[in-house]
């Protein structure tokens, strides 16, 4: 007979792992980490992509592009070297660090190449402009029309813009997809005048937007028809549909919130009043304006849904395949009509190609939210559309993305070591209000750096519309488009827009309570930022206390950098603008000059203060927290001859408007040595950045 005897105590305890010093830390190294259980080479890759992007844009002369090529090469093939060597592969991880940065590099060289238009170089004199109207924005001086070029008056056809962008002041009687005359004036997209802060110029470059003006007078219908090629053709019909959808949208879902539910459906803003797109914005609610992932998520998530529920139903069909695979295609159809029908921007495209990664892998029988998604989703935005590394938008939407999939991954993990934590509807409201706060928090330093405010009631306005989005307009969305081939489309579209009426009635409600917008006394650095993105990078990594210890060793490095920056206590915009750090250390607008170029996004919600009635109006300043100054701003007799004065502890500087103009904008810092006078970034030196030969 078999007997089973208890174990004796072993002589020699030796953890699984090996004996030695090595194994311990390496085995202590891997439960530091969560995604030690997983292949980190996507997820190493995908941010090395991005560091080699940003390296691109950092540069202040415009690489060779075969040179980039043949390094990416010689990177490609000691990589695969060290791979197929088996004593190399310790070099492997930095090899492919290695690759990833050269490979985004190049891959922003060459976008850079492909998308190479013609641009204005000078402020033109009146012009005819033809050509046919692509889409169509409100702007607080009248609608912008985006114009794809026919012909420019007194230019060649190598010197013609592709694309041009309109203010067009009076009532707009042409829709997207006809050909138009108008007489316009033109200049090249302007460069930013503050150092860091949003780059027009290289945005438009990548869109090939040529020029920017205004029209002198109305735009008016012209005979001729769609432009030569299939696709041109067919870009104009979509245009031209998304119109009459909107125009449809607007009339059916009523007057209060139809302009909410065209831009929500085709994404055409012109309905829309701007004091609702400014309450969207000061609410913390701005994310439901631009088509991206959480619109994307919505219809893929919710076709995907109703087709698996609906399949599983029928029994002989759900015992032989999987009936979640010919829901995910469905979702996939679903999610690519969207993107065209709402003008497939650059967010609404990397929320598309996200979409695309999760319903592949449903296809794949891998799991669809992941991190190894979620980084085969950023390789693939990273070399389709480098220039999106640098935008708000990727940084924004990545970084939350990557928190919640983190997130929910550990809390999964907790539900299920604890069996039921909570029920299914406490766990519904508790999930809104994680996704709120996590994603609120991780966009927050990205928020900070690029518009120097911050939604003060972020939470509690997500936390009030969000269930509202999810649980009643999305299938109020989805009825009606059920309804519309029997001849109800209407209704659904009615009862949608009371839904959105609800939700504009929240933001209006929280951007009219106290400090809704916050505003920060300090900018924000670049290195604060960085910081702060690997701080947001280790606590998606690692897992339990670690993700607190090891975000905040880089957290606190990152806010004292913040304090020590350096103040900005004046900047004179292009536009004429200046903006002054008052006494209470706030930044303020003065509509000193009119001019012709941008302010600066960091302070377009800046406070606007009035000027005193004679030519010289003296302005109290603060430098850093005990230094007072004064500021003269001088009209002078004509607007040519305007100027400023700054005198701060015995230092005095004088600015004057045509040296600012020429300049393109100027800014006073406050640092630790004294005051410094920057001007607007150098031209010529990269292909966005040509100069202005008037």
């Amino acid at each position: 007979m078999l007997q089973l005897r208890r174990p004796g105590w072993q002589k020699h305890k030796v953890a699984p792992e090996g004996k030695g010093l090595a194994p311990a830390i390496a085995a202590m190294w891997a439960s530091l980490w969560s995604i030690a259980e997983i292949d980190t080479r996507p997820l190493l890759l995908g941010f090395s992509l991005c560091a080699g992007v940003v390296a691109y844009f950092s540069l202040m002369i415009e690489p060779v592009l075969w040179h980039c090529f043949l390094i990416t090469l010689a990177v490609s093939a000691c990589f695969a070297i060290i791979r197929s060597v088996w004593w190399m592969s310790v070099f492997s991880v930095p090899a492919l660090v290695l690759l990833g940065i050269t490979g985004g590099f190049t891959a922003a060289c060459f976008r850079t190449a492909v998308v190479d238009a013609p641009v204005i170089q000078t402020q033109s004199r009146p012009m005819m402009l033809e050509g046919w109207v692509r889409e169509v924005e409100p702007g607080a001086k009248g609608d912008r029309l985006r114009i794809e070029v026919h012909a420019l008056s007194g230019l060649s056809v190598e010197e013609t813009p592709k694309y041009v962008r309109v203010t067009h002041r009076l009532d707009l009687q042409v829709a997207p997809g006809r050909f138009v005359r108008c007489f316009v004036q033109l200049r090249p997209p302007p460069s930013p005048s503050l150092q860091g802060d949003y780059d027009f110029r290289r945005q438009a470059w990548f869109e090939q937007l040529g020029g920017v003006g205004y029209v002198m007078g109305r735009c008016r219908g012209g005979a001729l028809g769609a432009p030569i090629g299939m696709r041109k053709e067919l870009g104009l019909d979509i245009s031209a549909f998304r119109r009459r959808l909107a125009e449809h949208v607007n009339r059916a879902a009523g007057d209060r919130a139809g302009g909410f539910a065209a831009a929500l459906v085709s994404g055409d803003r012109s309905f829309m009043d701007i004091e609702d797109q400014e309450a969207l914005r000061t609410s913390g609610l701005s994310h439901l304006l631009a088509i991206s992932g959480l619109h994307m998520a919505m219809v893929g998530g919710l076709v995907f849904l109703i087709v698996w529920r609906f399949l599983a139903l029928i029994e002989p069909l759900a015992l032989r395949i999987a009936v979640q695979k010919p829901a995910a295609v469905a979702a996939l159809i679903a999610s690519f009509a969207y993107l065209v029908i709402s003008g497939a921007s650059v967010s609404t495209q990397r929320a598309f190609i996200m979409s695309a990664v999760v319903f592949g892998a449903v296809l794949a029988d891998r799991a669809a939210l992941s991190l190894r998604s979620y980084a085969i989703a950023m390789i693939l935005v990273v070399i389709l559309q480098p220039e999106s590394v640098v935008t708000p938008g990727f940084q924004m939407s990545f970084v939350a993305s990557g928190a919640l999939i983190a997130t929910y991954d550990a809390w999964s993990r907790h539900r299920a070591e604890q069996e039921r934590v909570m029920s299914s509807v406490s766990y519904t409201w508790a999930s809104l209000f994680m996704t709120s706060l996590i994603a609120g928090v991780a966009t927050a330093p990205f928020a900070i750096y690029h518009f120097d405010r911050l939604a003060g009631f972020g939470l509690l306005a997500n936390l009030l519309a969000m269930p509202i989005i999810s649980f009643v307009s999305a299938p109020l969305a989805a009825l009606s488009l059920i309804l519309t081939p029997f001849g109800f489309g209407d209704i659904g579209l009615r009862l949608f827009g009371l839904s959105l009426e609800a939700v504009l009635a929240v933001a209006n409600w929280v951007a009219g309570l106290p400090n809704a917008a916050v505003t920060l006394p300090k900018s924000m650095p670049i290195s604060t930022l960085v910081l702060s993105a690997l701080a947001i990078g280790c606590a998606m990594a690692a897992r339990g206390r670690a993700r607190i210890l090891l975000a905040g060793l880089l957290i606190a490095p990152a806010v004292i950098l913040w304090m020590q920056a350096p103040d900005v206590v004046l900047h004179w915009a292009p536009s004429g603008e200046v903006f002054l750090r008052n006494e209470r250390g706030e930044i303020v607008r003065y509509e000193f000059v009119d001019g012709e170029g941008l302010s600066p996004l960091r302070y377009a919600k800046a406070g606007s203060a009035p000027l005193c009635l004679s030519s010289n109006c003296s302005v109290a300043t603060v430098r850093g927290q005990s230094s007072n100054g004064t500021v003269t701003l001088n009209s002078g007799r004509t607007p040519e001859a305007a100027s400023i004065k700054i005198s701060i502890d015995g230092q005095t500087i004088d600015l004057d408007w045509l040296n600012i103009r020429s300049a393109g904008g100027a800014t006073l810092i406050s640092g630790r040595n004294g005051m410094v006078l920057q001007y607007a970034p150098e031209c010529g030196n990269r292909p966005w950045r040509a100069c202005d030969q008037s």
